[in-house]
């Protein structure tokens, strides 16, 4: 049977199985292991911290993160032991602490002027395209903060990265059926918010 995503259980099983199965030998200091296990949550990972900092204008990248947490997760390999949930709970839980992190130093840390000018014209949208553009990430992070946190959760792993119902809520240790229903009504709030503060 397959869900919506055209995945089956079965695939989702597997995947997360030999998921664990590297997280174990590369925590027993497998090397090729290690590679593997990183090349596989690299993506995800990514797809996370790129979510988590939409409209973010501190000096480190989503990328940045992201990298700081495969390194976090190669130090904390040692030291996972399964505990039912899958092991990109593991990972995930590691990424909020860095980019906790992140949005700390992001705070403490100001931009410094420069002398030097531009040799080439920027590519990118003008300012006025640029102020529309920030304008709509600001509101829509906005209104995304007034959700309930794990609210944001469902709605950055499903929308944000991609993951079906069912992925989700092995992620999360709930069920596909709540994944669904915490989803539309994250959704409906969001959508609320936004009509209300549309100009």
């Amino acid at each position: 049977m397959q869900d919506d995503d055209g995945s089956s259980g079965d695939d989702r099983h597997d995947e997360g199985a030999e998921l664990e199965r590297l997280a174990r030998l590369a925590g027993a200091e497998d090397r090729a292991a290690l590679e593997e296990f990183l090349r596989r949550i690299k993506g995800p990972v990514v797809r996370y911290c790129r979510s988590k900092l939409i409209g973010s204008t501190g000096t480190l990248t989503a990328d940045d993160v992201a990298q700081e947490v495969l390194m976090a997760v190669c130090e904390a390999l040692p030291r996972y032991r399964p505990d039912g949930s899958s092991v990109m709970a593991f990972v995930f839980g590691i990424a909020r602490f860095k980019l906790v992190d992140a949005f700390r130093a992001a705070g403490r840390n100001h931009s410094v002027p420069s002398d030097s000018l531009p040799e080439n014209a920027d590519p990118d949208p003008g300012p006025e395209l640029a102020a529309v553009l920030s304008t709509e990430v600001v509101r829509l992070r906005a209104a995304l903060d007034t959700l309930l946190p794990h609210h944001r959760e469902v709605l950055g792993l499903r929308v944000a990265m991609g993951y079906s119902g069912a992925e989700v809520a092995t992620l999360l240790g709930t069920t596909p059926g709540a994944v669904r229903v915490t989803q539309h009504r994250a959704l409906a709030k969001l959508r609320s918010i936004l009509a209300e503060s549309a100009p």
